[in-house]
């Protein structure tokens, strides 16, 4: 089961969901972004918790792509890294530098999880992952999600959001932004057992788009 987590926790278990266990962050009940509590560093000006949650959707939204370099920490501390490629609506690929022989692959209506090593293949829906709604043609947060919190300082934004439908149980992931343009930097992913992935990107491209070939999914055999 720990495999699906990291994925989309775009996306991003794929690193086992071994050791410590995180503590889970403080629920602050169903309330929509307009009400959620905006916590910052002091003497900063306040983020407005639906105007944060306003300019993740637009930056969503406004771009279809993306290409990035991401650097993962599985909850055992392992550290990961590869290219990232997304292609909204409902495609995506983490393609996960060597010694890894993971490749995670979003054709739009399902999720394989494919180890080149073990020459084996896991298939999920794409509606039992946790970022599921990321990979949507129109994004709405506070419509798609439950958001439990909006924080900020003078470098970061970032939204708690809450989703009960994921293969497992609930999942919270932590989306952060940089608070000039609202780039999609960083989301933690906390899994119904409270482990936590952290997914970091960088050297991101939205002019970029994907080749079709890299979110195409074999169901017969593994190649």
């Amino acid at each position: 089961m720990s495999r699906i987590w990291p994925v989309l926790g775009l996306c991003l278990g794929v690193v086992t969901s071994a050791g410590a266990q995180t503590s889970a962050p403080m629920n602050l009940g169903p309330a929509p972004a307009s009400k959620a509590i905006a916590r910052q560093a002091p003497g900063k000006p306040a983020v407005d918790p639906a105007t944060a949650v306003q300019r993740a959707n637009a930056y969503f939204n406004s771009h279809a792509t993306i290409v990035a370099d991401f650097v993962q920490l599985g909850a055992d501390g392992r550290r990961t890294e590869g290219k990232l490629h997304v292609q909204r609506p409902g495609r995506m690929r983490f393609e996960y530098d060597r010694p890894a022989t993971l490749e995670i692959i979003a054709d739009g209506t399902s999720v394989a999880i494919r180890d080149r090593k073990l020459a084996t293949q896991d298939v999920y829906f794409i509606g039992q992952t946790p970022l599921k709604f990321l990979l949507k043609e129109r994004i709405d947060l506070a419509r798609d999600t439950k958001i439990l919190d909006v924080k900020s300082d003078d470098k970061s934004v970032s939204i708690l959001i809450e989703d009960k439908a994921t293969f497992g149980g609930t999942s919270r992931i932590r989306l952060v932004f940089d608070v000039n343009d609202y780039s999609l930097r960083q989301w933690t992913v906390t899994d119904p057992q409270g482990y936590e992935t952290l997914v970091s990107l960088s050297n991101i491209n939205l002019a970029q788009k994907p080749d079709a070939s890299l979110f195409r999914i074999n169901y017969e055999r593994f190649d």
